[in-house]
């Protein structure tokens, strides 16, 4: 349905508010969860603080993708910011830490309603030409808050206390909410019919299970249910896809996955989140071990990285607003996150510091070229009515990939870590700073330790990108459209220049 500039802006700027809300609210939390679990007395369960809520984040995507096309994208986009909202209100009022998880857990599953419905509404309201700009323009919100966010949560929690980094979110929710309700529009319902009962059950199960697993991975006392975990997530798995293949509206389209674009987008979306948010948090720990920097300097690395991201992702965008092309993006994208990371694996022990911040600066330039465009791409490959469904269904493959991914690095760097330490360091207590008051002789084997761990690691994720220069080569060589139907797979050439 189109929309008159004004009410365009309007409707863009209330789905980045939103958006920013969401994203800031993850990155916040992350600087004050050590302080949280210390004061509610449960410091041997915080990680519960991040897991909780994106677990919850994660199931939830096709869940509520079905149910934004079945009633409409609005609705649950407005009940996800008032629920977002309250559910903050009373994190910050959490007495104790059960309190606290139940809260995260339904806010994790309130901010999967503003990031899944933020961009199925402008895939609603735009042609898909226009798309790639507008989607560039919401998926900001999410570098930039990895960018704000940890400080912003550390100055809060120091200079007002824990609750304040949930509270923060009420007031600016509030605004956004008022916002979103006058800008965006009402979108008519695309599907009608029974909902997939069986299907959301038994891929909750099976997420949940996976995601569980994956998490305990690392942890040698969650051998037996880390085992357990994994079998019950791939029965649930296998029941989902029969369910599936049988129900007439299947919660997530898997016959649209016959279609060369969906097929190869989604595969490009998941190196998003194998490739680059799977290293992004550990990247600190390795240049304060291998570089021997301390923690502020060590944070520059990632910081380059997701400036990267946020400057390509926009620039692309925009370039494919202009021209209707995009298969050159993720093309160009994928081999620069490869090259990047080919030269992490590269570089020798005791390089220059900047050495690695090119590297990874140009991993991030390679991911934002593709990072928003090929969900819009995918988007346009689909009818209107499963907009919702195809939407959540790249968005949770990038999430689980990310969640699994990250769990899988962690487990090998702590494993590798321990069977390599030189004798007389503890493992379980070793810290930067520890390792600084080392002679200079036991510093340098540290630092190969952790340079011979993170290499085969580094090279994995090159391979991964590379995966995603093949799929970027059998994108169909289309062109987006200016009209409000579904991409067709027309060759280039015979479409006449804009």
């Amino acid at each position: 349905m189109p929309l008159s500039p004004l009410r365009l802006r309007l409707l863009v700027s209330s789905l980045l508010a939103v958006s920013f809300l969401g994203a800031l609210d993850n990155t916040v939390v992350s600087t004050a969860i050590a302080t949280v679990a210390g004061q509610l007395g449960a410091l041997e369960h915080m990680a519960w603080i991040v897991v909780g809520y994106t677990l919850a984040s994660t199931v939830l995507l096709p869940v509520l993708g079905k149910l934004g096309d079945r009633i409409g994208p609005r609705a649950v986009f407005l009940a996800s910011v008032v629920l977002f909202v309250l559910t903050s209100v009373a994190c910050g009022f959490a007495g104790g830490f059960v309190w606290l998880i139940v809260a995260r857990v339904i806010q994790g599953m309130s901010s999967a309603g503003l990031q899944l419905m933020s961009q199925t509404i402008i895939a609603e309201v735009t042609t898909p030409r226009q798309r790639p700009k507008y989607m560039a323009i919401i998926g900001a919100a999410f570098p930039v808050a990895i960018l704000v966010g940890p400080v912003l949560g550390g100055v809060i929690t120091d200079n007002w206390g824990w609750p304040w980094v949930f509270w923060i979110n009420a007031p600016v929710g509030i605004l956004a909410l008022a916002l979103a309700i006058v800008a965006v529009p009402h979108i008519e319902p695309g599907r009608s019919g029974r909902f997939d009962v069986g299907g959301a059950v038994a891929l909750t199960v099976g997420l949940v299970a996976l995601v569980l697993g994956a998490t305990w991975v690392g942890d040698r006392s969650q051998t037996v249910a880390t085992v357990i975990a994994f079998v019950v997530a791939l029965a649930a798995l296998v029941v989902f896809f029969v369910v599936e293949l049988r129900v007439e509206e299947p919660l997530v389209p898997l016959g649209h996955f016959r279609d060369r674009t969906v097929a190869t987008g989604t595969v490009i979306s998941a190196i998003v989140g194998i490739g680059l948010f799977s290293i992004t948090s550990y990247l600190p720990t390795y240049f304060q071990m291998a570089y021997r920097t301390s923690a502020t300097v060590s944070g520059l690395v990632p910081i380059a990285t997701v400036f990267g991201m946020l400057v390509s992702n926009l620039a692309t965008g925009w370039l494919v607003s202009r021209t209707g092309h995009y298969r050159l993006y993720p093309l160009i994208g994928t081999a620069l996150g490869a090259a990047g990371l080919g030269a992490m694996a590269l570089l020798p022990a005791g390089a220059p510091l900047w050495a690695p911040t090119v590297a990874m600066a140009v991993v991030g330039l390679g991911t934002g070229a593709f990072m928003s465009l090929i969900v819009a791409v995918v988007q346009s490959a689909v009818p209107r009515a499963e907009t919702g469904a195809i939407t959540a269904s790249v968005n949770l493959v990038r999430q689980v990939g990310a969640t699994v991914a990250t769990a899988l690095v962690g487990g090998i760097i702590g494993a590798s870590v321990i069977a390599l330490l030189p004798a007389g360091l503890d493992p379980a207590t070793l810290t930067p700073a520890i390792v600084r008051a080392q002679s200079v002789a036991e510093q340098q084997q540290v630092a190969l330790v952790y340079q011979s761990v993170f290499v085969p690691i580094f090279v994995a994720l090159a391979a991964t990108y590379l995966v995603g220069v093949v799929a970027s080569i059998l994108l169909p060589n289309s062109r987006l459209s200016d009209d409000t139907g579904p991409l067709r797979a027309v060759p280039t050439e015979t479409i006449p220049a804009a």
